[in-house]
């Protein structure tokens, strides 16, 4: 069997699996109680499901469609979305199915013009170990996140809409329809969450409105197309003609035989058929249209920025392309929503398992509103041409230093030192790998160059660990939340027991 034959193999295999799931659970949805219910089965969605799982949190993920996302769209994976999925068990996977990004090549009638530097370049460091961003297509990655969750105990019900959301003191009902015809059925849950998409159902039923622009008036298409005559070592890149229209790009995705093939202005409102996109092709690129052999996937789209107004209604929670609508430019949207999951995920369980207060949960608006505001807004220059593709987009440099979680006791830092709020960064020191040792749901309390306190906070599941000097960090105490920011640092010049006593106090919000 050719890798070409057994990559179709697998597919029918996998769609198969959700089908039958789908047959499963349809039938016993009705009067069921979760902890939580998850609208939508992309990125979002799975991530969320995956993160619950390992903490032992009953969700119940329901997907419209009969099957996953069939298509490359978001296929760019930045360094700190890399870091989530090692914490989440899926990193070998993702890195044996993806590849870096290929250097761009621009063609000028029909010849090549050069290469052209999609990225800004950054070098593989002990703290920050992802360069990024790593090229996979988003259906492959959305597997890899199911695989992971039926691993974990979780599944996904295909074939089923939501058509009502209510809630009260106690929790959410949620009314459901199969989408392919049957009786509506009834379920409950302590908290549901929008993991539905741009257009979200869950968002309209809440009533939470979004604001935004268009961020360019000219429709686009991406597609999913196979062209064996073309190479597949660069990003090729076909830019406007002299008066300044028809943009294009064919992008080789990593362990297939398919290119992503965006363009723009592209013709929107009909449903777009292969020929469609192979004209496309051949009006933009030096490509005749016969040469694209498979056209596997098509969608247009009008490339536009919103931002929720709210993120939270009560026991509703808008996370992922719920929340928030980016342009592709900059490679952010799937990233962003990965990061809202990843927020909601420990503070849902730690409410939900753990006993925290309920106020715990105000801090996912809190955190995540302005970092998606932030992302979006740079989605939005690259987009424009008034930024490049450098050090934001690896998303490595967000932080939580003015959320109500974050508590840093030191005073007189340096500019550039490492602060609460700050993602905690790898390392290997004294035979320990740091994320190694943050991996799992649970806080991690580091003594970086100083003792640590005979008293600990009481924390679900703490681990500890020591280390010698270790410049990344600065000598310290250091508190990480699972989601892998600094929560609470002390100064290793304070006495250990008036250290101990604050992180006592800090421990109130969690525990």
């Amino acid at each position: 069997m050719t890798q070409h034959e057994h990559e179709h193999e697998s597919r029918r295999e996998h769609e198969a699996g959700q089908q039958r799931g789908a047959a499963v659970g349809i039938a016993a949805l009705g009067g069921r109680r979760s902890d939580v219910l998850i609208v939508g089965a992309g990125p979002t969605g799975l991530v969320l499901a995956c993160d619950l799982a390992r903490r032992g949190v009953r969700a119940l993920v329901v997907e419209r469609s009969a099957e996953l996302f069939p298509g490359s769209r978001g296929k760019g994976i930045q360094p700190r979305t890399l870091e989530v999925f090692h914490d989440l068990g899926i990193l070998e996977e993702i890195m044996k199915w993806g590849g870096h990004a290929p250097i761009g090549m621009t063609w000028q009638g029909g010849t090549r013009a050069g290469e052209y530097r999609m990225f800004d370049g950054a070098e593989s460091t002990e703290d920050a170990p992802y360069t990024g961003p790593w090229i996979l297509p988003q259906w492959r990655t959305q597997r890899i996140l199911l695989d992971r969750l039926r691993e974990l105990g979780g599944d996904v019900v295909f074939g089923v809409e939501l058509t009502g959301l209510t809630q009260d003191a106690e929790a959410v009902t949620a009314t459901l329809i199969p989408t392919e015809g049957g009786s509506p059925v009834t379920v409950r849950a302590g908290y549901a969450v929008a993991a539905d998409g741009g257009r979200s159902t869950v968002r309209r039923l809440v009533g939470i409105k979004m604001t935004g622009e268009r961020v360019d008036p000219a429709p686009m298409l991406v597609a999913d197309v196979v062209i064996p005559t073309l190479d597949r070592e660069n990003w090729h890149i076909f830019p406007p003609a002299a008066d300044g229209t028809g943009f294009a790009a064919l992008c080789p995705l990593p362990h297939s035989r398919e290119f992503q093939f965006v363009a723009q202005p592209a013709p929107v409102g009909n449903e777009i058929a292969a020929e469609d996109v192979r004209a496309l092709v051949a009006a933009f690129t030096h490509i005749p249209a016969e040469e694209v052999t498979e056209v596997r996937w098509a969608s247009d789209f009008t490339v536009n920025a919103a931002l929720a107004d709210r993120f939270r209604d009560g026991r509703v929670f808008l996370a992922g392309d719920a929340a928030h609508i980016h342009s592709p430019a900059g490679g952010q949207g799937l990233n962003t929503s990965v990061q809202d999951a990843y927020n909601l995920g420990w503070k849902l369980a730690a409410v939900l398992r753990d006993g925290a207060p309920e106020a715990l949960l105000d801090t996912y608006e809190e955190e995540r509103l302005p970092n998606a505001a932030a992302m979006l807004g740079l989605s939005t220059r690259i987009h424009r041409g008034e930024e490049r593709r450098g050090a934001a987009t690896r998303q490595l440099g967000l932080d939580q230093r003015d959320s109500s979680l974050t508590c840093e006791t030191r005073t007189g830092l340096a500019e550039d030192a490492l602060t609460a709020g700050d993602r905690a960064p790898d390392g290997n020191r004294d035979g320990v790998r740091l994320f190694d040792l943050y991996r799992g749901p649970h806080f991690t309390l580091l003594a970086v160059d100083t003792p640590m306190p005979d008293r600990l906070p009481p924390l679900p599941g703490l681990r500890t660990a020591q280390i010698g000097p270790y410049k990344a960090y600065g000598r310290g105490l250091y508190l990480v939340r699972p989601d892998g920011y600094i929560a609470w640092a002390g100064s290793a010049t304070d006495p250990v027991e008036a250290s101990a006593d604050d992180l006592h106090a800090w421990a109130a919000h969690v525990a």
